[in-house]
């Protein structure tokens, strides 16, 4: 990688203890490999949670689509909000590593909680105001919905044009449901629905601990200017991965073979060996993430007052369940106006950092310093773009890997929907040392991108990831509305590949440009960039929503043409903003001074 001259750089200093030991891991500092085997271990949690998580929300409680991305989106987002207050707090009195040790605690709590889930909703519908219940029956491997009227079953097809077709035994049909007057829902326990959302909201608050203060002691191991550091963030990186990878394919098969309980109940258990792994690090951690030197210790009133938010992120998730929808045609403020509190929250939150942080570096920093810290900002807008795109993972790309791809892998065996995922951590271990080495090799030749055009290259590869569907969708589909699972996979390798060029970069940007008395809540607004984009992400997920009955699509082709008409849109708007980045990348260069 190519810096300026040790005189002339301004990467940021840690406000930790920078030092090796000499004892080195492929060349870096030897504790970089105990926070890869930490953060190894709790994204294999986070990971195999959230491989479940919308599969377990649209077929165990039957939520819709609609409510099922919209607490996936809200999930997601409020993860990644709480690191910025878990940033300032560890910065300010707990110091990183206390951050980390408490929030482990709290996410494992988290996943035990989400192993009570109690029996599944009961499905029904609702035809003008009329409530029937369903039966959902499974022949030969397919799925097929009953409205039950008196004791007949009618079988529930979908129409094209979103009206539904009430099909009697004799193949001839009974009735025929306009659109908008057949609601489909399902009875859910008021006392399990808490309990998932009590589960969700420790995992919250720990995480907001957890995520910006580990990512800080990985950059307290490079002094200023050391040349290792991107390398280091890129191997961090691998290590997140490699937890996903193997916790993407077992916590969904145990859950297929088991029951849900099992799949979360393994995640908890890598929670609890991240945990285990920073509590008892024999010293080797000794001299980072330290607390302050500053007056008296605050840290079990932190935790007290961390523990009294636990409820307050369950009534925000009550809030969100319950919001109503948009009023038809009431346009953009009426949307803001329907936001539940956390989406008012969120944005609030977003744009009022974005424009205080760069205002209070010019006022307390120097000129240099306020610059980079504006280039760190400028940035963050175009990851939220990023993350928008790749976050579909978990919500609409799911959905349409449960109902619009062949998940027959050659014939020999069939992967679950949750499963899919996998193929992310899968390339991201197989290209993360790919693109390592290019970037050292780029850098031997004077060559290697600037930050703001990997973050474009990022863009264009998310877009071109969404555009392999698209093609497969119209192309290359089966006669039951299924493509071949061969083309997810493709559209995850894009997808990682673009990953590489944003996320381990972005974070090793961060602690460069931040300023070092905020280092720590930089990362934060890191993970609140991403937050916003989870967001954003959700109600992406909920325009690509299809009408479902016990959890269960009434028609192949429907649902294949909303999905792949979302998909298009948004990868155009992919490519545009990585044109956009390319055009301003000179100017943020300049802003960066030097820091690459």
């Amino acid at each position: 990688m190519v810096l300026p001259d040790a005189d002339a750089t301004t990467e940021a200093l840690s406000g930790h203890v920078s030092r090796s030991d000499g004892d080195t891991w492929f060349g870096h500092p030897r504790q970089l490999a105990r926070l890869f085997t930490i953060e190894a271990w709790e994204r294999f949690g986070y990971y195999g949670m959230r491989a479940l998580l919308v599969l377990y929300l649209t077929n165990h409680f039957l939520f819709s689509d609609r409510a099922a991305s919209g607490i996936y989106g809200g999930y997601t987002a409020l993860v990644y909000l709480t690191p910025l207050i878990g940033g300032w707090l560890a910065d300010n009195y707990l110091g990183s590593k206390r951050s980390v040790k408490f929030g482990a605690v709290l996410m494992a709590a988290g996943y035990f909680t989400l192993c009570f889930g109690g029996q599944p909703a009961a499905p029904f519908a609702v035809i003008d105001g009329q409530r029937y219940a369903v039966q959902v029956d499974q022949t030969a491997g397919k799925k097929q919905q009953y409205l039950v009227d008196q004791g007949q079953k009618l079988a529930i097809r979908g129409r094209e044009d979103g009206a539904v077709e009430l099909v009697g035994a004799d193949g001839q049909v009974a009735r025929t449901v306009a659109k908008g007057h057949f609601t489909a829902d399902g009875a859910r326990s008021p006392l399990f629905t808490a309990l998932m959302l009590l589960g969700l909201s420790a995992i919250t608050i720990g995480n907001g601990f957890f995520k910006p203060n580990i990512s800080t002691i990985v950059g307290a191991l490079y002094a200023q200017g050391d040349r290792r550091r991107d390398a280091g963030f890129t191997i961090f990186y691998m290590g997140i991965n490699l937890g996903s990878l193997f916790s993407q394919f077992l916590c969904p098969l145990l859950a297929t073979l088991y029951g849900w309980w099992a799949g979360f109940l393994l995640a908890a258990v890598g929670m609890s060996a991240s945990w285990a792994l920073m509590q008892f690090d024999g010293g080797r951690l000794a001299g980072y993430g330290e607390p302050p030197a500053r007056g008296r210790d605050r840290s079990l009133l932190i935790y007290a007052l961390a523990l009294l938010c636990v409820p307050f992120a369950w009534l925000l998730y009550s809030n969100l369940v319950n919001t109503p929808e948009q009023a038809p045609g009431s346009g953009l403020l009426g949307y803001v106006l329907a936001l539940p509190i956390m989406g008012k929250v969120l944005f609030f939150t977003f744009l009022v950092s974005m424009v205080a942080i760069p205002i209070w570096s010019w006022r307390s920093g120097t000129r240099q310093e306020a610059q980079m810290m504006l280039a760190a900002i400028l940035m963050l807008v175009f990851n939220v773009f990023f993350m928008t795109l790749f976050e579909q993972a978990g919500s609409s790309l799911t959905l349409f890997a449960d109902r619009n791809t062949n998940l027959s892998v050659f014939g020999l065996f069939s992967m679950s929907a949750g499963q899919t995922q996998v193929f992310n951590p899968l390339s991201i271990v197989v290209l993360a040392p790919l693109v390592s080495a290019l970037w050292a090799g780029l850098a031997k030749r004077g060559l290697e991108p600037s930050i703001p055009v990997k973050f474009a290259f990022a863009l264009f590869g998310a877009g071109l990831g969404f555009f392999v569907l698209v093609f497969a969708g119209h192309y290359s589909v089966g006669a039951d509305f299924r493509v071949s699972i061969g083309w997810l996979a493709l559209l995850y390798v894009f997808h990682s590949a673009a990953e590489l060029c944003i996320q381990p970069v972005g974070l090793s940007m961060i602690t460069k440009l931040a300023m070092a008395r905020i280092v720590g809540m930089m990362m934060g607004m890191w993970f609140l960039s991403i937050s916003v984009a989870q967001y954003v992400a959700g109600a992406v997920a909920q325009i690509a929503s299809v009408e479902t009955v016990g959890g269960e699509i009434t028609n192949p082709k429907l649902s294949l043409d909303t999905y792949l008409s979302v998909f298009q849109t948004i990868g155009l708007i992919a490519i545009a903003a990585g044109a956009v980045l390319l055009l301003l990348a000179p100017v943020i260069k300049r802003l960066m001074h030097g820091v690459r």
